[in-house]
């Protein structure tokens, strides 16, 4: 089976049948591209003066010169790459690994690439195509994650000092830190809510997380207060629950001003909470993604049990969620003050 057509098969796979997000399709396409760029240097290289993309095959465009670049990238791809997946060799992936890690990538990033592989080889097994067995598949041996994330006292010291201002953008800001310290949703969870998403009066809602799987997060009663607050500070029609305000007003009809360019970006959330949290005085070195594990760390501190986090963040295994046992332990503390004297 030719290369190409096991990328377009399993991509389709990925969307229809495990409803992967568009996000994770696109890893996915990013890293069995980047496999076939070392294969095939000088052929993908040629593809790239038709279309200079990485997204090939996946994506659509309204504009219908962007589709026939597309279109015309694909084939070129088709007719050019003569690689079939039954000739790729386990020694290829160990070299391409090897090419990886020599580009400085982390040992993650280097592991999330073979991941991908893993799922791409197991998908063409199952339909029958000789080609590698995912099961010899490797990992780099990673070092135990580290986990960074701010005590109560930090929380709420950053929460107490966001508190103080006034501005829409004050509310605002204090509202997405309570939502995400409150609910422990990630980062593109909370990007992706609209006014509708939530329920203030049960303060309760459901999202749908990584892979399409729903979960129930709760609001504390202090979240739904300043989430109301923001709401009503607010006087606009977008949809989005969290939106930019560097616009006039008098211009709100404008073309130009759509829910997707006033809803907040990751980005922007993240350098928000990293501005929010040195303004406070915290010197961690910290990201939005920071308050999903204080969030995490602050109910196993308070006694809740390793499954109920687990479900609570939406994680498909329990081992992801047991790296915060690594990094407190109410018991082991408990234990150290009463035998170390």
């Amino acid at each position: 089976m030719k290369y190409i057509s096991a990328l377009e098969d399993f991509l389709t796979y990925l969307r229809i049948s495990r409803n992967a997000s568009p996000k994770t399709a696109e890893q996915y396409e990013l890293h069995i591209w980047k496999f076939l760029e070392f294969l095939e240097p000088e052929t993908c290289k040629k593809s790239r003066e038709i279309l200079p993309h990485t997204q090939i095959f996946l994506g659509s465009s309204e504009d219908p010169a962007k589709r026939a670049l597309k279109t015309q990238g694909k084939m070129f791809l088709r007719s050019n790459i003569r690689l079939e997946v039954e000739n790729i060799a386990a020694d290829d992936l160990n070299e391409f690994r090897l090419y990886l890690t020599d580009k400085w990538l982390s040992v993650s990033s280097a592991n999330a690439y073979m991941i991908t592989f893993r799922s791409f080889f197991k998908f063409l097994k199952k339909r029958g195509v000789g080609c590698i067995d995912p099961t010899v598949i490797d990992l780099i041996k990673a070092h135990d994650r580290q986990v960074t994330f701010l005590s109560q006292e930090e929380v709420h010291h950053l929460l107490d000092s966001v508190e103080s201002g006034t501005t829409i953008q004050d509310i605002r800001d204090r509202a997405i830190l309570e939502c995400i310290y409150s609910t422990g949703l990630r980062i593109s969870e909370l990007t992706h809510l609209d006014r509708t998403s939530i329920n203030l009066k049960t303060m309760e809602f459901s999202i749908r997380g990584k892979w399409s799987k729903v979960r129930i997060v709760y609001l504390t009663e202090i979240a739904r207060d300043t989430i109301t607050r923001y709401l009503e500070s607010r006087d606009d029609h977008f949809a989005p629950l969290f939106i930019r305000h560097n616009f006039n007003l008098e211009n709100i009809e404008s073309a130009n001003l759509t829910d997707d360019t006033v809803r907040l970006s990751r980005f922007f959330i993240t350098e928000m909470v990293r501005k929010r949290a040195l303004a406070a005085g915290i010197t961690k070195d910290i990201s939005a993604h920071t308050l999903r594990h204080s969030f995490a760390t602050t109910l196993l501190e308070n006694g809740a049990d390793i499954r109920s986090i687990q479900e609570l963040l939406g994680h498909s295994s329990i081992t992801t969620t047991q790296v915060y046992t690594h990094v407190t332990n109410p018991r082991l503390k408990e234990i150290h003050r009463k035998f170390h004297t």
